[in-house]
């Protein structure tokens, strides 16, 4: 696979709590240069991102991040005020106490009402597969399938672990036709975006794909 093709894929991604201006805006420019598909940064940074960026890269954010637990009208507002400053994507964080309670009318309600919210802009919902039984992630793509997302979503990259390829196998097969995978945490080089997007994700949230790539163009000028 090209790594065009792969970089075109990625939302490239800094989420960090000690981010700055100046680390988020090296991320829009890398985002530009490698023609990633978005970058994925913290709600505060949107505004000042999207005027940066000047349309060259679409701005993605996180709602609800990284524990989901936040009630459905603060993600619900937290969506509307990301759109509003910018955001062409949202990546919000389902309850997962609520789906290992069995309540997945209240997970479901919660991503329809999110998605309603954001209107056009691209949904991806995390599930957190680490914390979840194989049975919940099924129920999982059943639910983020009806709720009409646009991406079901490995991982935060902030809790015990992030996407593996048996998991992305498991959400493509279990998700509809319609709902694309996103693979994010621990994707570490090449190798591991090219095996997941074989495996079925339509997108990978890493920071690492790019640093290969600088990497190897500095050793290609050495």
């Amino acid at each position: 696979m090209e790594i065009s093709e792969i970089l075109s894929k990625c939302d490239h991604t800094l989420l960090a709590q000690d981010s700055t201006w100046e680390k988020i805006r090296a991320v829009c420019d890398d985002g530009i240069k490698y023609g990633t598909a978005s970058v994925c940064i913290p709600p505060s940074f949107v505004e000042r991102a999207k005027d940066y960026a000047g349309g060259r890269l679409k701005i993605c954010t996180v709602i609800g991040f990284p524990n989901g637990y936040n009630t459905t009208a603060s993600k619900v507002f937290e969506a509307r005020d990301a759109i509003s400053r910018g955001a062409d994507e949202i990546d919000m964080v389902i309850n997962v106490g609520a789906l290992k309670d069995g309540d997945d009318a209240f997970v479901e309600n919660e991503i329809r009402e999110i998605k309603k919210a954001c209107g056009d802009k691209i949904l991806k919902v995390i599930i957190e597969t680490c914390l979840l039984t194989e049975d919940e992630k099924i129920r999982c793509c059943r639910i983020v399938t009806a709720a009409g997302a646009d991406f079901i979503k490995t991982s935060t990259g902030f809790s015990t672990g992030g996407a593996t390829r048996e998991d992305v196998a498991l959400m493509r097969k279990y998700s509809g036709s319609e709902v694309k995978v996103k693979a994010a945490g621990g994707i570490a080089d090449l190798r591991d975006a090219e095996d997941f997007i074989a495996l079925g994700a339509d997108r990978l949230g890493t920071s690492r794909v790019v640093k290969a790539v600088k990497a190897m163009e500095k050793a290609g000028g050495k």
